[in-house]
């Protein structure tokens, strides 16, 4: 059995992961050389920047899928969750020579267990929040270990922070019921809302599925839960119906108690808040008030952990007022790329309509006086269709915007009558101010389809200029436009 494996420790074991490149087998990937496992792997050719990380942990990655890669000696084998039993070589090997095999989510849940462990959930914001609560765990020099969805900037741009196993962090995600493996004794939770609609159709559905989750806690469990959105109290107090025995600790503006946003200065650069009953004042050097939530999230989090491992407030305070001051953030989230001819280049993995909604809102905060210019792809038909009107609605912050035609999934075929062009009609009715152009026109505030977000990078050339914000959004491929524009200026 595969369980057994980590019984005994993963020192010298030969672990071999299917889809190794996905961010998240790539922080579990961490997590397993840190304890001595033998690495190998597989994925597809693509470039993505995780092959840098997998190269520093010595794994051997081949390209592709199949059975020749599997090494001879293997005794684990980990798969992503965009991969089957059913369609895949290498599985399909593992299942009929017995090598034991895994999901992603069912060993990062035996991970856990070694451990003390606190489960950040949410549909948006858990990435950024586990990173901040491994920013400041790491500068407390707390015996913990983080996993992430990305790779952090305080992390050295590794997707996990390992300095001991007494307590364990990881971003858990809930498509597919992929948390129900991991079994924390505390959550962490950001918000809820209506996604992932190939598997929960509709806003109740995931609401339950978070409310199955939380119920799940052991005995005087604690739940961190951010006030300030609807879906998360809503949860909460669903939860709390049949769960008198757990703790709920609120914080957001709506908060009551400690972790209460007490007052928010965004300003130019630098977002400043106080709490409830502290004296000290916050700083953070992100766009976005959103993200002032999730710092606060952090730290009540990282309060809970402290109090365990007996520190009080006034240990650890000081400390982390100065880790969330230094955090910089992580790939794919508010990521600042460069600048170039005094353009501004940023990328970011909002694909959720209040996601966009928010981060922009933050970038016109937090940059006044430069011209947002957004490039979004959309992802997924059944994300596009079931939140058509919102997505329409979310770009209100921005100057420009530019789409493309919808990033499908692997795991979805393209819908007849329904395209990226349906959302840019919608988004185009409903900012009569911006004007339509071709890829040889040029306008102060415009509005731009491309099929593909390579086709934008011509009429772009043209139209960005000095002072501008540009922006990709989302999380299909159109991240690598920015990138190319911004070289292209450079050169």
């Amino acid at each position: 059995m595969a369980e057994n494996i980590f019984k005994t420790g993963l020192a010298g074991r030969k672990v071999h992961f299917v889809g190794a490149k996905g961010t998240g087998m790539t922080a579990l990937a961490e997590l397993f050389f840190s304890l001595g496992a033998d690495l190998s792997g597989s994925d597809v050719q693509d470039t993505f920047y995780t092959d840098a990380l997998l190269a520093e942990l010595g794994m051997d990655l081949r390209i592709g899928f199949s059975e020749d890669h599997i090494p001879s000696d293997a005794e684990l084998i980990v798969f992503s969750d965009a991969y089957r039993k059913d369609n895949n070589p290498e599985l399909r090997y593992a299942l009929r020579h017995g090598i034991p095999t895994m999901s992603y989510a069912e060993a990062l849940g035996l991970y856990a267990s070694l451990s003390d462990s606190s489960s950040v959930i949410g549909v948006h914001g858990k990435t950024t929040t586990t990173a901040m609560v491994g920013t400041i765990l790491k500068d407390l020099a707390i015996d913990a270990t983080v996993l992430v969805g990305s790779a952090v900037s305080n992390f050295g741009y590794h997707c996990t922070m390992r300095q001991g196993l007494e307590y364990f962090v990881a971003e858990c995600d809930e498509y597919k019921g992929h948390f129900f493996h991991f079994h924390p004794g505390r959550i962490l939770l950001t918000s809820v809302e209506s996604d992932h609609q190939d598997f929960y159709p509709t806003y109740e559905s995931i609401r339950d599925a978070f409310v199955r989750f939380i119920v799940s806690l052991p005995r005087n469990g604690l739940v961190i839960y951010c006030a300030d959105d609807p879906g998360a109290v809503e949860t909460v107090r669903l939860a709390a119906d049949s769960r008198k025995d757990l703790r709920f600790i609120p914080y957001g503006h709506a908060a009551v108690g400690l972790w209460r946003i007490a007052s928010l200065r965004p300003g130019q650069g630098v977002s400043l808040w106080t709490l409830e009953g502290l004296d000290e004042e916050f700083r953070l050097h992100m766009p976005g008030a959103h993200l002032v939530e999730d710092a606060t999230g952090a730290l009540a989090l990282v309060a809970a952990i402290a109090e365990d491992a007996g520190l009080g407030l006034s240990e650890w305070l000081p400390q982390a007022q100065r880790s969330l001051a230094s955090f910089r953030g992580s790939r794919r989230r508010s990521e600042l790329l460069g600048e170039a001819k005094g353009i501004l280049f940023l990328d970011d993995y909002a694909h959720h309509p209040t996601a966009v909604k928010k981060t922009l809102e933050g970038y016109a905060a937090f940059w006044p006086g430069r011209r947002l210019v957004v490039d979004f792809m959309s992802h997924t038909y059944s994300r596009t269709i079931a939140l058509l009107d919102e997505f329409a609605d979310s770009f209100g912050a921005a100057d420009c915007i530019v789409l493309h035609g919808i990033y499908a999934s692997a795991r979805e075929t393209p819908v007849d009558g329904f395209s990226g062009r349906t959302l840019y009609e919608r988004v185009k009715k409903n900012r009569p101010d911006l004007t339509e152009i071709g890829r040889d026109a040029a306008n102060q505030a415009f509005i731009l389809y491309t099929e593909s977000p390579t086709e934008a990078a011509a009429p772009l050339r043209r139209l960005l200029k000095e002072g501008d914000l540009f922006i990709t959004m989302g999380a299909g491929d159109n991240w690598k436009l920015g990138k190319s524009l911004m070289e292209g200026l450079l050169c």
